[in-house]
C-alpha cells in the first residue's frame, strides 16, 4: 500500500485524498483546522462549480448536497455604464448540466469527516517547511495543496505563464438571504455576471451555506476604483451596506433584488485580492526531497471567471489518473513534472480565459457579447465556455476565429 501525504484540506486536497482511498492508498491529510473550526470559521470563496467539475465528484460519491442545494441552470450577462445604465442583458443556458455552489465551510468539514470514515488519516496541525522536511521521508509521495502560507514559497513563479505581478482586482464577498427573483428570469436559479468597464464586476451566485440556500454577492473592483473600498475589512453588516450602495449607483438592476437582504451569518463575508500566478510544480525541501504542488498552489487564477474550485476538482481528477497509471514506479521529479504537464493541458485554457476577462475587451469580444444579445446560440456557447474553457480556444480568443464562428451562426 503506497503512502501519500497531502497537506491542505481544500477542494483539491480532500478530493484527491478521498479518491486515492478508493484504490487502497495509505493517505494522510494534514489540515490546520478541525471540521468544527472550519464550520465555525469565515467563508473562504464563492466556489461555483460547473457540470464537468461536479461530475468529478459525482463519479466518486462525493456529491452530498444534490437534494438540498440550488441547481443553477444558466449564466446571464449584463454590461453597464458608469452612470448605471444597462446596455446589454442576456442569458445563456448550460446545456451540459446544472452548476452548484456549496459553502466550503459545509463541504470541507463534511469531506474531512468522510475521509476518516473511509480509512484516511487526518492530522490537525499547521505545517511549516521545517515540519514538512521532517515528515517527507515517511511517505512515498508528498503533495502540497495548501494555496496560502509558507509552503507556497517552495514553488517558484513561472514568469513565462504569469503576466501579472500585482492583484488585478480588489475582491469582496457577502453571503445573503432574501434576494428577490430576477425579473427577466422569474423563478429561475441563475448565475449572473455584471460588468461595468473601468469599474469592475459583480457576479451573483445562488449557493448553499450553513443556514441553507443563499445568494453569494461577489464584487471585484479595479484597484483604486469605487468598488475597491473594503481594505478596512468591515464587519459583515457594514460590508453588505457598502455593497448595496455600490449596486444602487453602478448596477441599480441588482440593487432592486438585494435591497432587503440580510447577511447569512457574522462570518459570511470575505475580502482580499492576489496576483494571478502560475508556479513551477516541483518544490525541493532542504533535505533534497521533492514535493508536488497542486491546484491553486501552482495555478492561481483571479476569481472573475469562477474557475478556482473547478480547477481544483479537475486537478484532483487529473492527478489521481497520473498516480494510478504510475503503478509501483518511484514518484520522482520527472513524474511530478509530467503529472503537472498533463493537468496544464487543461489549465492553460482556464488561465487564458481568466486573464482575457481581466483586460478591457478587444473589438472582436465586444462584438461577441453584442451578438449574444439577440443570438441564443452565441449566448449559450459563451456560457458553456465557463464549464469547458478549452472550447473557448476554438472561437473566442482570436479575431479570425471569432468572425468565422459568428458568420457560421448568423
Amino acid at each position: 500500500m503506497r503512502k501519500v501525504l497531502i497537506v491542505g484540506a481544500g477542494q483539491s486536497g480532500l478530493q484527491l485524498a478521498l479518491t486515492l482511498r478508493e484504490h487502497d492508498y495509505d493517505v494522510t491529510l494534514m489540515s490546520a483546522r478541525t471540521p468544527e473550526e472550519i464550520r465555525g470559521g469565515w467563508v473562504t470563496s464563492t466556489q461555483c462549480m460547473f457540470a464537468n467539475a461536479l461530475q468529478t465528484e459525482r463519479d466518486h460519491g462525493l456529491n452530498l448536497w444534490d437534494d438540498v442545494a440550488p441547481k443553477i441552470g444558466g449564466q446571464g450577462f449584463s454590461l453597464g455604464q458608469p452612470d448605471g445604465t444597462r446596455v446589454l442583458n442576456w442569458m445563456g443556458d448550460w446545456n451540459a448540466g446544472f452548476a452548484q455552489s456549496i459553502d466550503q465551510r459545509v463541504k470541507m468539514a463534511a469531506w474531512m469527516e468522510l475521509l476518516e470514515e473511509r480509512g484516511g488519516k487526518v492530522i490537525i496541525h499547521g505545517v511549516t517547511t521545517s515540519d514538512l522536511n521532517a515528515l517527507a521521508g515517511m511517505y512515498e509521495l508528498v503533495i502540497v495543496a495548501a494555496g496560502k502560507g509558507e509552503l507556497v514559497q517552495l514553488f517558484d513563479r513561472d514568469p513565462s505563464r504569469s503576466p501579472f505581478t500585482k492583484p488585478q482586482r480588489a475582491l469582496s464577498v457577502s453571503y445573503v438571504h432574501g434576494a428577490e427573483s430576477r425579473p427577466e428570469t422569474p423563478g429561475a436559479t441563475d448565475v449572473w455576471m455584471n460588468v461595468v468597464p473601468g469599474i469592475g464586476e459583480h457576479i451573483s451566485i445562488p449557493g448553499y451555506t450553513l443556514s441553507g440556500p443563499c445568494d453569494i454577492l461577489y464584487v471585484s473592483g479595479i484597484p483604486g476604483g469605487p468598488l475597491d473600498c473594503f481594505s478596512d475589512r468591515p464587519p459583515a453588516q457594514e460590508q453588505l451596506r457598502r455593497h448595496l450602495e455600490l449596486f444602487k449607483q453602478y448596477m441599480p438592476w441588482e440593487y432592486e433584488r438585494y435591497r432587503n437582504c440580510e447577511i447569512t451569518d457574522p462570518k459570511g463575508v470575505l475580502t482580499g485580492g492576489y496576483p494571478p500566478v502560475v508556479r513551477h510544480p516541483v518544490g525541493e525541501l532542504p533535505s533534497g526531497t521533492f514535493v508536488l504542488g497542486m491546484a491553486d498552489v501552482v495555478v492561481a487564477n483571479d476569481p472573475v471567471t469562477g474557475q478556482g474550485a473547478n480547477n481544483a476538482a479537475k486537478c484532483a481528477a487529473s492527478y489521481l489518473d497520473s498516480i494510478l497509471a504510475h503503478g509501483d514506479k518511484p514518484f520522482d521529479r520527472e513524474f511530478m513534472q509530467a503529472t503537472f504537464d498533463k493537468y496544464w493541458e487543461y489549465a492553460k485554457h482556464v488561465t487564458r480565459l481568466t486573464n482575457t476577462m481581466l483586460m478591457p475587451p478587444p473589438e472582436h469580444i465586444q462584438q461577441i457579447l453584442g451578438v449574444a444579445q439577440t443570438n441564443k446560440t452565441v449566448a449559450d456557447r459563451f456560457a458553456h465556455g465557463f464549464n469547458d474553457p478549452p472550447d473557448m480556444d476554438e472561437w473566442f480568443f482570436e479575431p479570425e476565429k471569432a468572425q468565422a464562428y459568428l458568420a457560421s451562426v448568423a
